[in-house]
């Protein structure tokens, strides 16, 4: 075991320092990640340099006019995401204590879940928990994961991703068919004879869903033009565009629904519900998580009989 005088000395950092070189990272300018702090620009500079010293290491290099970070700096920014995430957890969970089920909420789910499948349950937690200010961010699920990671959300739904972080754990939540639509005057032939396609962008993990499906059939899978919003590639398959891979909650909704090439789905994407580990308890994000869970729906309307 070792002694007291085996142990490195820690480096006296200070949770303002660190939250100074997430800002510094993730903002364009120094100017623009001092502002988004509420400190001025020397103030910011200042508080760079003690961390700089601090370290032991220079973690920033200058490029004409523009302050970049060095490659060192990479484990100490890694560091400083996971110190600033894990310290706003617990200032809201010490005010969450203080004041019951009262405070706010961040949510992030893809556009399916948040005008779709779960609509009405997080209407229902609005009107059931006035006192919790609910922050709602529609984004694909790359993006909501790495807002998850940094603590920037506290709940997100979103596409299983091929890779899960370690600091991310998810539940099922529900499982999504996925089907195949062709423009009106397309040949359906067989999957060799499909395309070309019009597609979420590059790197989203509904594509690589689609992507792997495809290819299982054998299609070629040739993307003419990309769009992160199904409806946008729906509009695009009426164009004649290209063909799509779509959930039927996007591809069929209104008086003029696509109409699948297969009434098989060609792939099915698992929606699941993250939350960062070792997060302190949270009671509105439980009861959030709870509704989520739920499925519940609105309750059906008296048809007026046209």
């Amino acid at each position: 075991m070792a002694s007291p005088r085996d142990l490195p000395v820690l480096p006296n950092l200070t949770v303002q320092q660190l939250e100074y070189l997430v800002a510094a990272a993730d903002a364009p300018t120094r100017a623009a990640a001092a502002a988004g702090l509420g400190v001025t620009p020397s103030a910011l500079t200042q508080g760079l340099a003690e961390l700089e010293r601090r370290v032991g290491l220079p973690l920033f290099e200058r490029r004409g006019r523009q302050t970049l970070l060095r490659p060192d700096a990479a484990e100490v920014l890694a560091h400083a995401r996971r110190v600033v995430a894990a310290t706003r957890d617990l200032a809201r969970w010490a005010g969450t204590r203080r004041t019951g089920t009262s405070g706010n909420v961040r949510l992030g789910t893809i556009d399916a879940v948040a005008v779709h499948h779960r609509a009405f349950a997080i209407r229902a937690f609005r009107t059931g928990h006035p006192d919790i200010d609910l922050h709602l961010t529609v984004a694909p699920s790359g993006q909501l994961l790495e807002s998850l990671v940094r603590g920037d959300l506290d709940v997100a739904v979103l596409v299983r991703p091929a890779d899960l972080p370690a600091e991310v754990i998810a539940e099922p939540l529900l499982d999504e068919p996925l089907l195949v639509y062709a423009p009106d005057d397309a040949d359906v032939g067989t999957p060799a004879t499909w395309g070309p396609w019009v597609a979420f962008p590059s790197g989203s993990h509904t594509r690589s869903v689609i992507a792997t499906a495809l290819a299982a059939t054998g299609a070629r899978f040739e993307v003419v033009a990309e769009s992160n919003q199904p409806e946008v590639l729906r509009e695009m398959v009426r164009l004649g565009l290209g063909w799509a891979v779509l959930p039927t909650a996007q591809a069929e909704p209104g008086a003029e629904p696509l109409v699948p090439a297969r009434h098989e789905p060609i792939a099915v994407r698992q929606l699941v519900l993250a939350q960062r580990v070792d997060v302190p308890p949270d009671a509105a994000a439980d009861a959030l998580v709870e509704a989520l869970r739920s499925n519940a729906v609105a309750p059906s309307r008296a048809t007026s009989g046209h």
